[in-house]
């Protein structure tokens, strides 16, 4: 999956650490942009020593192994050189170290701009100096970075998973029941809900499978597997999905991209790896 990096590893710590020259600086722009040198399914980042006047601008977001990652909080392309690459497209490239650091910072980029202003007084708010945290110097409001839980459940019966497309989505490939967890609800709750929901049918035996953290959404995405209980007739949410269907074994799509928890999950079936 995406944030699967091996043999690197990702510190995402809170440090408040002198910039070297050598470590990247993340440049995004409004609409989904990344600033970057994008060629052969890679892409290329600038450097500190690049951008020798954002130098005073830039938050530590992360590091991976030794080099440390640096947000430029100036919306404005960088220079010269720099092309305006969609973040929607960091999904289509090979797993790598920079993809993931790319989209990641997004993440942290999307939060750091909708945080300017507090939300219960109006104030400008101020960084902590203690934590990753915006605080409110005039109420003392305190806002930490967005993870929303959600949930992932393949459905199955027998040999067959229950597979379901998306409505008014750009991506029509087949995906499982998704739903985010509500407010007092246990993440098992949350798998049972969202497939009553969505399809109509119940489930039991739930077995936990694996996390994802899904940085394109601000998602702490959980993986379940859970058998079909009673009727197996689907009722669709229209407004949620455009289909919902049970597929044999034997017929499910092959997806070998192992980018998504999704997608893995429905290869594991797939591969007979889930019975």
């Amino acid at each position: 999956m995406i944030q699967d990096i091996f043999p690197h590893v990702y510190h995402n710590e809170m440090k408040w650490k002198i910039p070297d020259q050598e470590d990247f600086v993340l440049c995004y722009g409004k609409e989904h942009i990344l600033y970057c040198k994008a060629a052969d399914d890679r892409i290329d980042l600038p450097r500190v020593a690049d951008l020798p006047a954002l130098r005073e601008q830039l938050q530590y977001l992360f590091s991976i192994d030794e080099r440390a990652y640096y947000l430029a909080e100036s919306e404005a392309a960088p220079g010269e050189g720099w092309e305006a690459l969609p973040t929607g497209k960091l999904r289509s490239l090979p797993r790598r170290a920079r993809i993931f650091a790319a989209a990641a910072g997004e993440s942290l980029y999307r939060w750091y701009s909708s945080q300017r202003f507090c939300g219960r007084c109006g104030a400008r708010m101020g960084k902590s100096k203690v934590e990753r945290a915006m605080v409110c110097p005039a109420c003392g409001n305190t806002v930490y970075p967005k993870i929303c839980p959600a949930v992932i459940v393949a459905v199955h019966d027998g040999e067959r998973l229950l597979l379901t497309r998306y409505k008014d989505r750009p991506i029509k490939h087949y995906a499982l029941v998704a739903g985010f967890n509500e407010i007092g609800e246990s993440i098992e709750e949350t798998v049972h809900r969202e497939v009553l929901e969505e399809t109509g049918v119940r489930v039991k035996n739930l077995k936990f499978y694996k996390s994802q953290p899904w940085v394109f959404t601000d998602t702490l995405l959980f993986g379940f597997y859970a058998e079909l209980d009673g009727d197996d007739h689907l009722t669709v949410q229209e407004d949620e999905l455009s289909e919902a269907v049970w597929v044999d074994r034997h017929d499910v799509p092959e997806d070998t991209t192992g980018f998504s928890l999704t997608a893995e999950m429905i290869e594991q079936f797939r591969i007979g790896a889930v019975k």
